[in-house]
């Protein structure tokens, strides 16, 4: 099954890119994994999948030492401080940067990790109060601004997640507000090239506003039971 979902995915994504003037090989297909073991993992990853998301550190804990070391870990989930020492280590990508306190802590576990840790600012770009990220401007550049000037850590692009809502034009106005977010701080001299944005029922959207990063899990492991 993830064989074929994977598959259906990726043809997808090239279709869009093709309607739309883009290069499908400049677009990260990241397979959420969260709430399915390291045996799903194991199997997306041996029909080429490399980079895969995961939204809590224990899961990651758990996983990362049964997947080989050339799958690429993307934490996309909300991170607090206190877990961070958990995270850094293991994932390549962390998404969703959202206070100055937890870049702060990035670089302090970094530094002694010897690793340059990558991250994306996660800003919040709808009204829905479950929703994490960066609103103020100011904090924005001021984190952005802090990782400039630490080898430690990585700004490398922004990160948002649209409205759960069926209203098309809602999604892309959260999407299309982060690329208008990415290309003013680029104006500024900060040089992000990476947009995660887009899920499931909506990263063709999201395609169309600038994705970069897709992080897909339902169309590729199935709907997720979490009584377990």
């Amino acid at each position: 099954m993830i064989k074929e979902n994977l598959n259906r995915v990726r043809d997808e994504i090239a279709e869009k890119c093709l309607k739309i003037g883009r290069n499908p090989a400049e677009i990260t297909l990241i397979a959420v994994s969260k709430t399915y073991g390291y045996e799903s993992v194991l199997e997306a990853q041996s029909c080429g999948q490399k980079d895969f998301g995961e939204n809590w550190a224990q899961e990651l804990v758990e996983k990362y030492d049964f997947v080989p070391k050339d799958v690429s870990w993307h934490f996309i989930g909300h991170l607090q401080t206190n877990k961070a020492k958990y995270v850094v280590p293991r994932a390549e990508f962390i998404h969703s940067v959202d206070t100055l306190r937890l870049a702060e802590e990035i670089v302090k576990i970094a530094q002694k990790q010897n690793k340059s840790q990558k991250i994306l600012l996660e800003i919040k770009t709808s009204e829905e109060a479950t929703k994490h990220g960066l609103i103020c401007e100011k904090d924005i550049e001021e984190i952005a601004g802090f990782c400039k000037e630490n080898q430690n850590i990585e700004l490398v692009g922004l990160m948002t997640m649209a409205p759960f809502t069926g209203d098309e034009e809602k999604v892309r106005k959260s999407f299309s507000q982060l690329r208008l977010l990415k290309d003013e701080l680029n104006g500024k001299g900060f040089e992000l090239k990476e947009l995660s944005m887009g899920m499931t029922g909506d990263f063709k959207l999201a395609l169309e506003e600038g994705a970069t990063m897709l992080r897909i899990g339902t169309a590729i492991f199935g709907t997720r039971n979490y009584s377990t």
